[in-house]
């Protein structure tokens, strides 16, 4: 969360700032009675025993538009509304997903280290690369950010198709009623869609089986989408061709097998890391608190 958020959210309302490590239980015994709003951000849980630490919460605000950290269930019970952070970030982690898929084709993270290396001046031969024009890239989530991945891959001649729970009203691309019909079409794989028990392992080994040793995943959604096994088996196999990855199933922690391939770029969960998003996430936050405190609603509750 960006520490201007936190000077705001204290300057203004008098916010508490918990601890970020595992036992918060001290401070939530102090702090908890009384309090009515919460922000968070994502890798800091909000399950259902938090939730009771705070016996007069009346709102959870996320600083993000994924909201898996937070146990939405347990806080409708008892009348807690749950706000998040959409649409303002769309066009960081779109523009963050086409670059990846950019870097896994054309090799481009490789090639840096390949010239950081000296070994082009040693003569070493660079392997060739794949371009991403013509491609056909199927998106596993056409919500707000998919729309956008697809647009800014309209221009590159990619042929388009997507996974969704239900097909898209008005959707100019291809429907597919499952991640594996999908990727048997596809020549890249692009992971987009919410985390939610439903879609844990989504893309397991036999959706990367049929995207094809010439296809390449890209990962921006989360990390529980992926079987992680079963994406390093299929790199070891070569059962794909590669994979760009921004999120993961332990975070922070980053199987070590994938730190030396060169066919997979590997990034610190960034698809929202950029000034402008995150300044407009943090002004989307303070307005739901605001709305909140002011009105008893939300600006952009989550539903169900």
């Amino acid at each position: 969360m960006l520490s201007s958020l936190a000077e705001r959210l204290d300057t203004t309302y008098g916010a508490v700032e918990l601890p970020t490590d595992d036992d918060v239980s001290e401070a939530l015994a102090t702090h908890g009675p009384g309090a009515r709003v919460l922000v968070v951000s994502y890798g800091h849980p909000v399950g259902r025993p938090f939730l009771e630490a705070l016996p007069d919460l009346e709102a959870v605000v996320n600083f993000g538009v994924g909201y898996d950290n937070i146990d939405v269930a347990a806080a409708h019970e008892r009348g807690i509304v749950v706000g998040n952070t959409p649409d303002v970030l769309n066009d960081s982690v779109a523009e963050l997903t086409v670059g990846l898929l950019l870097d896994v084709l054309r090799r481009m993270s490789a090639g840096d280290r390949y010239v950081r290396a000296g070994r082009w001046e040693s003569g070493v031969a660079f392997p060739l690369a794949r371009q991403l024009a013509g491609r056909r890239v199927g998106i596993v989530g056409m919500g707000r950010i998919g729309a956008a991945v697809a647009r800014r891959l309209e221009p590159f001649g990619c042929e388009i198709g997507y996974h969704n729970r239900r097909e898209v009203d008005a959707s100019p691309y291809r429907f597919f009623d499952s991640a594996l019909a999908l990727a048997e079409t596809s020549d890249a794989l692009v992971v987009l869609a919410p985390a939610t028990p439903e879609t844990r392992h989504l893309v397991d080994a036999d959706v990367l089986s049929a995207l094809g040793p010439d296809g390449v995943l890209v990962n921006v959604a989360r990390g529980s989408l992926v079987d992680e096994c079963a994406l390093l088996e299929a790199l070891r196999a070569g059962t794909i061709a590669g994979a760009g990855l921004d999120v993961y199933a332990d975070e922070p922690r980053v199987p070590s097998e994938l730190w030396e391939r060169d066919d997979v770029v590997l990034l610190p969960h960034v698809g929202s890391a950029t000034r402008e998003a995150r300044e407009a996430m943090a002004g989307l936050v303070l307005d739901n608190v605001e709305a909140f405190l002011a009105s008893g609603s939300l600006v952009t509750p989550v539903e169900g």
